[in-house]
């Protein structure tokens, strides 16, 4: 069973989630929290496989309590997504960096909900979608200026042009297409590059992408 913790200070919204996820044979809510601080408190107690993380709360914001999640190493299985209400949320590309594994706005409809979730947990992050693209070009853009990265400097040549197209947005099977690679050994290369730069997920190495200089913001293929 995959275990979804719900962080959101609106009863309504916590609701509409619970049933979705509930009705699903393969998940089920593990339990909600209305702030931050009583998130991070119940994913320490029930260690959820994923939480579904509201940006703004009361008492602790969704990006401090993500921050807090990311920096246990107790906690390093559980994956965070963060619940946005409008697509061009000044706080995404920030909650990407925190250690958030994606987001999705709220509206989103309900089989792609479901679909995150499984994918997430799955090991990969909500970094597909156009949309998403678009956003993470315009936050990168805003960013502090590139600096040198010497962790760069432990990819192989073709780990840094995987690790680019990630940074693009493109999943594995669309980087073996460019590549002209099976999608295994795109995601083999994806893995290698993680493990040795770190990255919690996928998505902080799109993040590491833009902040490296090894893409830059306006690079959509």
């Amino acid at each position: 069973m995959i275990r979804v913790l719900l962080a959101d200070d609106q009863v309504l919204v916590r609701a509409g989630f619970r049933a979705l996820l509930d009705a699903q044979p393969d998940i089920e809510v593990a339990g909600e929290a209305a702030d931050g601080q009583e998130a991070v408190a119940l994913v320490r107690e029930t260690s959820p496989d994923l939480v579904l993380m509201d940006i703004r709360m009361p008492v602790l914001d969704g990006l401090a309590a993500t921050r807090r999640l990311t920096g246990d190493p107790r906690l390093a299985a559980v994956k965070v997504v963060m619940l946005t209400t409008f697509e061009l949320d000044e706080y995404v590309f920030e909650a990407l960096r925190s250690g958030a594994s994606g987001f999705l706005v709220k509206d989103t409809e309900p089989e792609e909900l479901v679909r995150a979730v499984r994918a997430v947990v799955g090991g990969d992050a909500l970094l597909s979608p156009g949309v998403t693209r678009r956003l993470i070009e315009e936050f990168a853009a805003r960013s502090k200026q590139p600096a040198a990265a010497e962790e760069l400097a432990r990819l192989t040549e073709r780990e840094r042009e995987v690790m680019a197209l990630v940074g693009l947005g493109l999943s594995n099977e669309e980087i073996a297409r460019r590549l002209v690679v099976s999608p295994l050994t795109a995601k083999t290369h994806v893995s290698r590059t993680m493990v040795k730069l770190g990255a919690r997920d996928r998505a902080q190495l799109v993040v590491l992408a833009y902040e490296s200089g090894l893409v830059r913001p306006g690079w959509l293929g």
